[in-house]
């Protein structure tokens, strides 16, 4: 039976739940904000507070994976339980590994995160395009199979970011707009949007770029990078319906207390419907 891709999915969750993206990035300093010790218990408590109070009713949550990582195999067995809970309580997983490389490599790192039978499957995995598109078949293959997605970054929102992705390639075009038309392509003729992303950095206040890739648009840099709903629709001008703003600390900073995490995202995303639809 051939899965529900995850452009469709994406496109249900964001006009059923909002349009809003919830980072789960444990780094030490907003453990011990939370006042959570930066060991596997600590990691474990906010994991899972996160993903309490708001699995069944955001439309995404994604899992910085360093900061799992960095505590090994403890660090990862915190992320399997978060991935499935998440999934199991209807959010859509969409796991910031920003994974890249050639061949059978990239072959395992799709079959990590975009296989259904790994434990770290999930609905949508971050990757990075500069070692050339083409090295990213794998996981556009993988996920095409399983109904996941892949979201590929594009313009980010650091600064260094533009000496690599505003370059021009040969034929004139910026590298960035190379692999935005790559992603067009792959989701040339997908309903109601297709399944594979661009990463475009909400603080860029003018993308210089086309993005009309009929696909969807992570958007980090609401909230403490500084930019608001207000700004989506002057970075992304048309393709704002396809937007998905992501949202880390505006909304972490609120915790441990659930019904603070809850409000949080609820003003978020209330905000973003109003910037994006009025």
């Amino acid at each position: 039976m051939t899965p529900e891709p995850f452009g469709a999915r994406l496109r249900h969750a964001m006009d059923t739940r909002g349009p809003l993206c919830v980072g789960i990035d444990p780094h030490a300093t907003l453990l011990a904000s939370w006042g959570l010790p930066d060991d596997i218990a600590g990691l474990e408590r906010f994991t899972r507070t996160v993903v309490e109070a708001l699995a069944d009713r955001v439309a995404v949550l994604k899992p910085q994976s360093a900061f799992f990582e960095r505590f090994g195999s403890r660090g990862i067995a915190v992320l399997e339980t978060a991935v499935a809970e998440a999934r199991s309580a209807g959010a859509l997983v969409l796991m910031d590994a920003k994974r890249g490389d050639i061949g059978s490599t990239m072959g395992a790192y799709a079959a990590t995160y975009l296989d259904k039978d790994s434990p770290l499957f999930s609905d949508a995995v971050t990757v990075s395009p500069y070692l050339g598109f083409g090295s990213l078949r794998p996981a556009l293959d993988a996920a095409a199979v399983s109904g996941a997605g892949v979201f590929v970054l594009a313009l980010t929102s650091n600064p260094e970011g533009a000496e690599v992705q505003r370059a021009t390639a040969a034929d004139g075009r910026s590298l960035a707009q190379l692999m935005l038309d790559h992603m067009a392509a792959e989701n040339a003729g997908a309903e109601p949007m297709g399944s594979v992303g661009a990463v475009v950095g909400a603080t860029l206040g003018d993308a210089g770029a086309d993005l009309a890739i009929n696909g969807p648009l992570l958007a980090p840099g609401i909230g403490a990078q500084g930019a608001t709903p207000a700004d989506l629709t002057a970075v992304f001008g048309d393709a704002v319906n396809n937007v998905v703003p992501s949202v880390s600390r505006g909304v972490l900073r609120r915790g441990p207390d659930a019904a603070g995490l809850r409000d949080a995202a609820e003003r978020f995303a209330d905000e973003i419907r109003t910037a994006v639809h009025g």
